[in-house]
């Protein structure tokens, strides 16, 4: 099955599992992940949030979801954002989502991220949690993946006065604003009926968000009462049609995806459309053709660049791949995403000390990409450098919450890094996370 960019990771967030071999999987994408981030810059904004500070996530899950863990993320899932049909609708969504993250309702979490900063951190959780998981027959499987694990659910649940509070403050951001809050009555129109599912039938929003009577109505004065202060939004209008049309290209048949390529009326949005889809049919001439007019539109766009790369990358091009790499990563030389494909393409070249070093910067900038870490302890490898290379392994094991693998990569690289140097150090931070849960699991 082709999924974006086939950078397809183990969520970070590591209690959202239900076991160890369960995952809830992201889609990391750099163009999608920057049109969301368009999207919910004003809402964040109203919110007295940071746009900057806040990620926007996308779960590759066909049901219906959205949820927030720490105050840095928000996660929508995949089907969630495909069902949107405006953009006023998805910004409901993330406007909702701010809310709990505006009001505090993350602060009642048995489980706080922020003492989760380390990749041994965040895999320490994960061991921690799931090694719970494993004796708690509750715990079938993750709400948020779409199934019904009952403690996972109450984690992910909020009160129902929490939900009035974010409906109440998401509604006043997209007033304040400028978005249709009619939105927001188009999304609960969604989950009617609901509540009168059996638990397992529902949506997960509708199992980690309550529904009521009581809610429907008051979404919907709050709009009335709001009603008129909307705005026309190009841009708001673009970057939707940018999001949803390169998911959906991505997620649907080819086929599907030509027959409504131009349905958003920008055009350079129906060229990706057209590239992605001869890309899924394996027509690498006309894909790049495509994606070669849609960079005609929009010649500074890197994210354009990024997907020419991908398509060339994965035609085995390797040499083009990384010049239209290494002009998107010119463009946008903060994004970790690209960093991290400019890195892997010139690895394919066999320039192997250039790979490392924007690897390395990728991994600075977001260390929650494990293909990343991969490739690094690839290169460090390459190069003769055993102690880098079992650090990267090592780290890359702790992410994912194997921590036992994670230990005994962290000791070799103990045993071959300078005593006191960062990379030291770094390991030892696994080691501890490798120890602590080992301890706690003899406990029990």
């Amino acid at each position: 099955m082709h999924v974006l960019r086939l950078l397809i990771a183990s969520l970070l967030l590591a209690f959202i599992l239900a076991s160890p071999a369960r995952a809830i999987s992201l889609l990391r994408d750099p163009d999608i992940e920057y049109a969301l981030k368009q999207l919910a810059a004003p809402i964040l904004k109203a919110a007295g949030l940071s746009p900057s500070r806040i990620s926007i996530l996308v779960v590759d899950d066909r049901s219906l979801n959205a949820f927030v863990v720490d105050q840095n993320h928000i996660f929508v899932n995949s089907g969630l954002i495909l069902k949107m049909k405006t953009p006023a609708m998805l910004q409901s969504v993330l406007a909702h989502e701010a809310g709990h993250i505006a009001n505090g309702h993350l602060m009642r979490r048995p489980i706080n991220l922020r003492n989760a900063r380390t990749a041994a951190g965040i895999g320490a959780v994960l061991a921690a949690v799931g090694g719970a998981a494993v004796g708690n027959g509750a715990l079938a499987a993750g709400a948020a993946a779409g199934v019904q694990g009952s403690a996972l659910r109450s984690f992910f649940a909020h009160t129902r006065a929490e939900e009035n509070a974010a409906d109440q403050s998401g509604l006043r951001y997209m007033a304040n604003a400028g978005i249709d809050p009619q939105g927001a009555v188009e999304v609960i129109d969604l989950f009617r009926g609901q509540e009168a599912l059996s638990v397992g039938r529902r949506d997960p929003y509708a199992s980690t968000h309550p529904l009521s009577s009581d809610r429907y109505r008051t979404v919907n004065q709050l709009a009335s009462a709001y009603a008129g202060k909307a705005k026309p939004n190009p841009a708001s209008d673009y970057w939707f049609a940018r999001a949803k049309g390169k998911l959906s290209a991505f997620k649907r048949s080819p086929k599907w995806t030509l027959t409504r390529a131009g349905e958003s009326g920008f055009s350079d949005v129906k060229y990706m459309r057209q590239a992605v889809a001869n890309h899924l049919r394996s027509k690498t001439k006309k894909s790049i053709s495509a994606i070669n007019m849609a960079i005609a539109a929009r010649p500074k766009d890197p994210y354009y660049y990024e997907l020419k790369g991908q398509i060339l990358m994965e035609s085995r091009q390797f040499s083009a791949a990384a010049s239209a790499y290494g002009t998107a990563a010119n463009l946008a030389p903060k994004n970790a995403l690209i960093l991290g494909s400019y890195g892997r393409a010139l690895m394919a070249q066999g320039q192997i000390k250039k790979a490392t070093q924007y690897l390395e910067k990728s991994r600075a900038l977001d260390a929650r990409d494990i293909r990343v870490m991969r490739d690094l302890a690839s290169a460090y490898a390459k190069q003769g450098n055993n102690g880098m290379a079992s650090l990267m392994t090592a780290e890359r094991y702790a992410l994912s919450g194997r921590l036992h693998d994670a230990g005994v990569h962290a000791k070799r690289a103990s045993d071959l890094l300078p005593r006191g140097s960062t990379g030291w150090r770094r390991a030892q931070d696994v080691l501890s996370a490798s120890e602590a849960v080992s301890k706690k699991r003899r406990k029990k």
